[in-house]
């Protein structure tokens, strides 16, 4: 009986699935690269996301609205508080979903991770073609 269970206990622990890592965690607020703006990373329903939550340097004559969007329609949202990063998802190691860049109206592919000092480095891919920042945690 005792072989039996303990054969069993062992069937079960070579069974299971192997758990996968979990990404840090990647919400808080940052600034941008560029000093430009600051983003608050935090849930958006079932994934996360990324919203400029507030402008520190406006370029000169650039538009309080998204005016470079593909999209007619979305073209009189204002910029602040304009979703950067949505629909990011715990892949493990880092965090997956996608980037909107307001100054063309484009939305790439991205990857975002948590560095050991705090900041979050962010990548928007076109294919295999990658072009990162880092933010820093906003005081």
């Amino acid at each position: 009986m005792r072989t039996s269970l303990s054969a069993a206990l062992a069937l079960l622990v070579l069974a299971a699935p192997a758990t996968a890592d979990a990404a840090t965690p990647i919400a808080g607020r940052y600034v941008t690269e560029d000093g430009a703006g600051i983003v608050t990373v935090g849930p958006c329903g079932a994934t996360m996301c990324g919203k400029l939550s507030t402008i520190l340097r406006k370029r000169p004559g650039a538009a309080d609205t998204d005016v470079n969007n593909s999209d007619p329609a979305l073209r009189n949202r204002p910029i602040l508080g304009i979703a950067i990063l949505s629909g990011f998802t715990d892949e493990g190691k880092d965090w997956r979903g996608k980037i909107y860049d307001p100054r063309n109206g484009k939305t790439y592919k991205s990857i975002v991770s948590r560095e050991g000092d705090g900041t979050l480095k962010v990548k928007g891919c076109i294919a295999f073609l990658c072009k990162s920042q880092v933010w820093k945690p906003a005081r």
